[in-house]
């Protein structure tokens, strides 16, 4: 029986890296995702198709369910990478597989895969509506993170995130900021690799409570500001704040330092989008930049 299963993509906008130490976490789910589309297959076999956003075959592979179950070896390219993901999807459900059934699936993007907005987590998400388990849980088992992605993936309005050990918290917030159309996502023309960003902030020993209360505080009055200009004050200690935390400058200070408007890191720093403040006026001064990729807050957030 064919089945369709669809997750969105997310941005985060507040506690980037401190969300896995427990920081509260605001995340927005985007308009942009993936689908993943499963129908019956060949006996004891899985035939995978992925399309990027422009419909073009991205991923095309086939391999035994058998091969699947008994995955044992490193990870090295995105063949390994999937069958892995699917391997400990079965070990989580063990029914999930457990026939000798083939399936045919497909996959489309809605999006660049270089974006940042969620290629994995979506994947992620999508396998686990598949094959009806925690989510979370096979994240952890594969890609690691915080979660927020996650459950942004399973919303379709802005969310408070919160880890507490193995608990993962979200609670949809709403946001009536009637400053949207003074905002816009620039991207920076790369992709920021989480798991290596999260490894060096895992390197960080010294205590940080003290940086969690002032994230949780500032993520509350984010989402209660009422105009641009509180808004901009409350980014700019947010991007000092981390600035110090990771000892890295905020990416203002390191690409942008002549722009009028203030420029938020999104999740890990130094890649992906940026949030922007200002007007349509102001997307010139980025284009003479050579960042091509624009995106006005209302057409990217749910």
């Amino acid at each position: 029986m064919k089945q369709e299963f669809y997750s969105h993509g997310k941005l985060l906008l507040t506690a980037e890296y401190l969300v896995l130490d427990g920081a509260n976490a605001l995340a927005f789910p985007t308009k942009y995702g993936q689908s993943l589309i499963v129908d019956n297959g060949k006996k004891n076999t899985i035939a995978w198709k992925s399309y990027d956003h422009t419909g073009k075959l991205w991923l095309d592979f086939c391999f035994t369910i058998e091969e699947i179950k008994l995955f044992n070896r490193k990870v090295e390219n995105d063949r390994d990478r999937l069958i892995s993901i699917l391997m400990n999807a079965h070990k989580i459900n063990s029914s999930f597989l457990g026939n000798t059934d083939g399936f045919s699936i497909i996959t489309k993007l809605d999006f660049p895969n270089n974006w940042g907005l969620g290629s994995s987590s979506t994947l992620i998400n999508n396998i686990s509506k598949w094959a009806n388990l925690d989510p979370y849980q096979l994240l952890s088992v594969t890609f690691g993170g915080s979660g927020y992605d996650i459950a942004a993936a399973n919303n379709d309005c802005p969310i408070i995130y919160t880890k507490k050990e193995n608990q993962s918290i979200s609670k949809k917030q709403l946001i009536n900021w009637d400053f949207k159309d003074h905002l816009f996502f620039v991207h920076l023309n790369k992709k920021q690799n989480s798991r290596d960003s999260i490894a060096n902030y895992q390197k960080i020993t010294k205590p940080k409570i003290i940086q969690i209360q002032k994230i949780n505080e500032l993520t509350i009055d984010l989402c209660n500001c009422n105009n641009l200009t509180e808004f901009k004050n409350l980014i700019e200690r947010h991007e000092k704040i981390v600035s110090n935390l990771i000892q890295q400058k905020p990416i203002k200070e390191v690409l942008f330092k002549d722009y009028s408007g203030v420029i938020k890191s999104l999740g890990a720093w130094g890649g992906d989008f940026v949030l922007v403040s200002g007007n349509e006026n102001d997307y010139q001064y980025f284009l003479n930049k050579g960042f091509k990729t624009i995106i006005p807050f209302k057409k990217m957030i749910l």
